[in-house]
């Protein structure tokens, strides 16, 4: 099956690239040089805003489905440059939900945890989405695309990504996270943000399950557990050794700049659970696969 995939050279496009079995012809769209160097992996280095160009990509790979990974997923930056975003987040998914629609393609859309404001949470599907901020109402007007299809869709809602990068670098947290753990410095997580954390390799495969199914509709990939930010990071030091001293509770609410957050967005999985073969893992089973997914791969 032919997948085309936008984002790939991101921490979530990373996961479904490594993951991607030889029935799998991925043709991986990015800005950046390959990082992956394999027989069924096409790498297509591009400027996704060149939608000229982005077209004629797309319709001489024909794909059998497109997942949309691609956005600009930092939310202080979408709410200081509102167009761009609107540009990237919005404009560019109406013009691969029209390539899906054109070809008769399967569109899988990720979405965020940030469509809703964080005041009733936790989220079902059936909720109705309203962001606190200005990227998650990108990704909201990007789920009201996907799902206007006549095509088959997916609008995957992903909460909090938890792990290490298994193709480039990424945006992990972790990664960013551990690098201040080495030096011995402590790092600042607000306990007031409530979320349900998914490992990225459990995300990787539910995104290749779905790109593959029959399913259509929006579903929640996100972890078994709902904590906030500040347990999460401390139980992540502690599994990985480091003193749970260097996770201290920090407001940055008041911060300049920083755009407004939502309390509580973590996200019922019932539905997930159900309808996928990826079995969905709670914080210490999903570090552990990621673990030993990058043991495997090293």
């Amino acid at each position: 099956m032919r997948l085309l995939m936008t984002g790939a050279g991101g921490f979530v496009g990373g996961s479904v690239l490594a993951q991607a079995g030889p029935e799998w012809e991925v043709h991986a769209v990015s800005r950046g040089p390959a990082l992956v160097a394999r027989a069924n992996v096409h790498w297509h280095s591009l400027d996704p805003l060149d939608f000229a160009s982005l077209e004629s990509a797309v319709r001489a790979i024909g794909p059998d489905v497109i997942l949309h990974a691609a956005a600009i997923a930092d939310i202080d930056f979408c709410e200081a440059h509102q167009n761009e975003a609107r540009r990237v987040n919005v404009e560019w998914t109406r013009r691969m939900a029209a390539l899906a629609a054109e070809r008769g393609a399967r569109f899988v859309y990720l979405s965020t945890d940030n469509a809703f404001d964080g005041e009733h949470g936790p989220y079902s599907e059936e909720d109705t989405p309203v962001s606190a901020n200005f990227y998650g109402r990108t990704k909201v007007a990007g789920e009201e695309i996907a799902s206007a299809l006549d095509t088959p869709w997916v609008v995957a809602r992903v909460s909090i990504v938890m792990g290490l990068p298994l193709v480039g670098a990424g945006n992990s947290f972790l990664s960013r996270m551990l690098a201040k753990w080495e030096r011995g410095e402590a790092v600042g997580v607000p306990p007031v943000e409530i979320r349900s954390p998914v490992d990225v390799v459990t995300l990787g495969r539910a995104l290749l399950e779905l790109a593959g199914n029959a399913f259509t509709g929006f579903i929640h990939l996100s972890g078994n557990d709902i904590l906030n930010r500040c347990d999460l990071v401390r139980r992540i030091a502690a599994r990985l050794g480091y003193p749970e001293e260097l996770v201290v509770p920090n407001d940055p609410t008041d911060l300049p700049g920083r755009a407004p957050r939502p309390r509580d967005v973590s996200l019922l999985n019932s539905k997930a659970r159900r309808v996928l073969d990826t079995p969905m893992l709670g914080v210490d089973d999903g570090l552990e696969l990621v673990l030993a997914t990058r043991r495997s791969a090293s």
